[in-house]
């Protein structure tokens, strides 16, 4: 007969077998000896029996960090074991001794040691075998993901490394993920998935391996990245990460179903007084109230959102990246594309940023995509032209509202779309500057584009006016809260800039001359503010900024000499259609001089945002740490 797999404690309490062999291994029973001998048979038994993860994590949380290094003889010998039975290949001890690593090294690590880099390595492997034990384990490590017996377990590796990586970010466990170049193994396991979904944790690990001490060293996996051109592997990455950009949109629209509301059968038949055939209407689903949607949307995005960082690595380096993630098709019929995906949760993202500083960073990481994206002329040609016509669903969870387009478009009015969003709903005192610095040079970038191609887009023209020319009167509002924030001048400047490029340029790529108007005309509207703000952030020498208020000078002079001579009591008030009218002839007279080098733009340089990725590196850690609740 086959021994029970649970163990008596008292006559009333029942444990699992494997939990009373974690408590011998780690001897926090209260009947185990000191010199208790780890035979053979027990590490037999240790890896028949299937990991229980609470139990054995709450047997090692239970252990003090001097503790367990005292305990390093114990420690060590399973590190060891667990990693040769892995090596093996062996069903299913195999398995089990990658579960039993995954829970032990997630919780050995993130112990407060006192000295982490070499008490870690003293508990797993010992100081004078540290090099060959590592060594042995990351090797075991890369087999099984290149050539383990199945996608299951190879899967499983994948996962393992992801945690331990995470769970040692800091300490000294990466540097041998670095001697040993995982990359080969990573792409072969990517390359052999089957469910898109397997993808997502080899991604998400290559993220945090192209981040280790990238700044301080030449990182081995950054530099991979930079000639690979397999295309089935890269289609199978953009691929995974649209459907997580999917899931990562779909957790906001849960918290609040922003969609408008559309034609359905039932409001079709109701609005023909035919309601009584309408099919039965499923039951509403609990609204959140205001202050648990606050709440809820303070969490958000989920952990899977570290995949950004890996996608902004790769995009960075890897031009034939880029272009599949611009061309791709939808996956099957009736989805989304990867990049309508990507566009729709950024603009979840940039709606919701303001939230928590965790969700500003994961911001940035789709702002520095987008950028890359935009200086690459051939790439920016194909998004502002109908051969990358998309939908994109947009964020409608807070006014105001832009118009509602339906239909596709081309991707470079979407992306339009979503950094005006982001400019609308993220003013605050405290001012989030590189994401505005950030949107405000996307935007240069794509007018640059359009003006020099003289192509022509459709969009609301008028609404990007507005929302720039409403931030130039909320930074005069604030203006000694903003100016001192670190890199405010930047932003400023970038500001102007913009608008005054669209001055000088705009009847380049602005569709009509109505629609050339109706930017000189919110500029009008715009009263004595721009003056306000030169002299509040001090840019009398800057020729951007004097162009804004020589052109406005221009027609407040114009409108005053119509109002002085519009009849015998000094009409003073001129209708819309009247101001159009001296906007019109304005034309005329005015002499714009907006100064060179307003089209001329930097690339985008990782090095200007070290300390940015840098955090943005340790949210990552901790949200790649989040994700061990779904691989157990």
């Amino acid at each position: 007969m086959e021994p029970s797999p649970l163990t008596q404690v008292s006559q009333q309490s029942f444990q699992p077998k494997i939990v009373h062999l974690y408590e011998t291994l780690f001897r926090v029973r209260q009947d185990d000896d000191d010199d208790i001998e780890l035979s053979e048979g027990f590490w037999e038994e240790f890896f028949l029996h299937r990991p229980d993860h609470a139990g054995f994590k709450s047997v090692l949380d239970r252990i003090p960090p001097d503790e367990m290094l005292h305990l390093q003889a114990h420690s060590q010998e399973l590190f060891r074991r667990a990693v040769a039975r892995t090596k093996a290949g062996s069903a299913p001890s195999d398995e089990i001794a990658l579960e039993t690593l995954t829970v032990f090294l997630d919780a050995a690590l993130n112990k407060k040691y006192t000295n982490p880099s070499s008490d870690i390595i003293s508990v797993l492997a010992g100081l004078h075998d540290a090099d060959a034990v590592m060594a042995e384990f990351v090797g075991a490590l890369d087999m099984v993901m290149r050539n383990g017996r199945n996608i299951p377990l190879r899967l499983k590796a994948v996962r393992t490394t992801l945690s331990i990586t995470a769970a040692g970010f800091l300490t000294v466990l990466p540097s041998y993920f670095t001697h040993r170049d995982l990359f080969p193994s990573l792409m072969k396991y990517i390359q052999d998935c089957e469910d898109n979904t397997q993808v997502l944790p080899a991604f998400y690990l290559l993220g945090l391996l192209v981040n280790y001490n990238k700044f301080e060293f030449q990182n081995p996996y950054r530099l991979r990245l930079d000639d690979f051109v397999n295309d089935a592997i890269i289609q199978n990455i953009i691929v995974s990460f649209g459907e997580t950009c999917v899931k990562l949109r779909d957790a906001y629209v849960a918290v609040q179903d922003d969609m408008p509301e559309g034609w359905s059968l039932g409001s079709t038949l109701n609005y023909f007084s035919l309601g009584l055939l309408a099919p039965a209407s499923r039951p509403a689903t609990p609204t959140p109230s205001a202050e648990e949607s606050k709440s809820l949307f303070a969490t958000l995005p989920a952990p899977e959102a570290g995949v950004l960082l890996s996608t902004y690595d790769f995009a960075n380096a890897n031009k034939v990246f880029c272009f599949t993630l611009v061309a791709a098709e939808p996956a099957n019929q009736g989805g989304v594309s990867p990049l309508s995906a990507f566009l729709s949760l950024t603009s979840y993202l940039f709606q919701h940023a303001h939230r928590s500083h965790r969700a500003a960073l994961y911001t940035y990481l789709s702002l520095f995509v987008l950028q890359i994206l935009v200086e690459d002329q051939s790439l920016v040609k194909r998004m502002c032209s109908d051969e990358s016509n998309l939908s994109v669903r947009l964020c409608r969870q807070r006014q105001p509202y832009l118009p509602l387009v339906r239909g596709d478009r081309t991707a470079a009015s979407v992306i339009i779309d979503l950094i005006i969003d982001g400019i609308n709903h993220n003013l605050r005192r405290k001012l989030d500057i590189n994401f505005y610095t950030l949107s405000l040079g996307i935007l240069l970038r794509l007018l640059t584009y359009l003006s020099r191609a003289k192509a022509r887009i459709s969009y609301h023209w008028s609404e990007l006016w507005r929302s720039l020319l409403s931030f130039f009167r909320f930074l005069t509002t604030y203006v000694s809260d903003i100016r001192v924030l670190h890199r405010s001048t930047d932003m400023v400047n970038a500001l102007t800039s913009l608008l005054a490029f669209a001055l000088s340029s705009g009847e380049n790529f602005l569709p009509n001359p109505a629609a050339y108007d109706d930017l000189f005309y919110k500029l009008v509207e715009t009263g004595d503010i721009l003056i306000k703000f030169r002299d509040a952030f001090d840019l009398s020498s800057s020729s951007s900024m004097q162009t804004l208020v020589n052109v406005s000078a221009h027609y407040h002079a114009l409108l005053e000499g119509r109002g002085a001579s519009g009849g015998g009591s000094g009409k003073k008030n001129l209708s819309p259609k009247e101001v159009s009218q001296v906007i019109k002839q304005g034309y005329e007279t005015l002499s714009i001089e907006a100064g060179e080098g307003l089209e001329r733009w930097e690339r985008y340089r990782e090095a200007d945002w070290k300390g940015v990725l840098k955090r943005v590196a340790r949210v990552v850690v901790e949200d790649a740490k989040g994700l061990k609740d779904e691989r157990q």
